[in-house]
């Protein structure tokens, strides 16, 4: 009886230790979750603004640019898959790998061939394990994502979908990341990069109409410049979003395990007092009969 005593202390202080844990990774993820959706807001009027010109660009030209025009046959298919470097974050990095999962499973059902690109050591170890091929992965830092990646992974994707099929190139870009709604909903997503598909809401007032423009330098020569900062500033929106659906997802999974910490100290304090009150019983029991054994003597 007494070992079991033991067994449920033991258990009770490495479940306070461990909700001690859960519970400063919460405070960290709380306190880290407001500057990550403040820095969603800041990107929101730069992205807003590059896809308005982009898309004036786009609607009022005729010409064909290889970044707007969509290719007669699409054979392969770039995957570009932003997930987490550290886990305890519930369902979060399998939730965005289940939907590239999926995502697979339909371009190869339309005959394409699918080159995956992956963000986070998550994403990385689930290829790892199960031995499929990936063309480059960036890791570090996916709660707290630095331009200069974006614009790394920007570049790699430009260049592989320049280049020729033959020759190991992309005919489409397609990017798989979380999408941060509120502190309770974040949702996996996926975007089709290139070729463009600029996607406008709809105007609220006449002013906010796109107006007419004249370009100069050539229409073609402003795409040029414009298309690599609108994917760069894409998949940079992608990644903010993604560390800001990050904490969120870690702040609750903390939390959670938290709350289960306090209910499995409270359940094991219970089955230790229930214990040390059978030990006394039968303490008490061997010295009554003790007693009526020398008494009866």
């Amino acid at each position: 009886m007494g070992a079991q005593i033991r067994v449920y202390r033991q258990k009770i202080s490495s479940t306070t230790s461990m909700r001690k844990i859960f519970k400063a990774m919460e405070l960290i993820a709380t306190s880290r979750i407001g500057k990550a959706r403040a820095r969603v807001a800041a990107s929101l009027p730069y992205a807003n603004a590059i896809t308005r010109a982009v898309s004036a660009v786009a609607s009022q030209s005729e010409i064909d640019h290889p970044l707007t025009t969509e290719p007669e046959q699409i054979r392969r298919a770039a995957v570009l898959v932003i997930t987490s470097d550290r886990g305890l974050a519930g369902s979060y990095s399998a939730s965005v790998l289940k939907q590239a999962e999926g995502l697979n499973e339909l371009l190869v059902e339309e005959g394409k061939e699918v080159k995956f690109y992956l963000v986070g050591r998550k994403a990385q170890a689930y290829f790892d394990f199960r031995n499929r091929p990936y063309g480059r992965v960036w890791t570090g830092g996916t709660d707290a994502p630095e331009f200069a990646t974006a614009q790394e992974i920007g570049e790699a994707l430009l260049a592989d979908f320049a280049t020729d099929y033959a020759e190991g190139g992309v005919d489409e870009i397609h990017v798989v990341y979380t999408r941060f709604k509120s502190m309770v909903t974040q949702e996996p997503t996926v975007v089709r990069l290139l070729p463009l598909e600029v996607v406008e809401e709809q105007a609220a007032s006449e002013s906010d109409l796109l107006p007419l423009y004249e370009f100069e330098p050539e229409t073609e020569q402003v795409l040029d410049a414009l298309l690599p900062r609108y994917i760069e500033s894409r998949i940079f929106a992608a990644m903010l979003q993604a560390a800001a659906s990050e904490l969120a997802a870690r702040q609750r999974a903390m939390k959670s395990a938290g709350d289960n910490a306090t209910e499995l100290i409270k359940k094991f304090t219970r089955l230790r007092n229930t214990a040390r009150q059978a030990e006394i019983t039968q303490e008490l029991s061997e010295i009554v009969a003790g007693a009526d054994a020398l008494n009866a003597s």
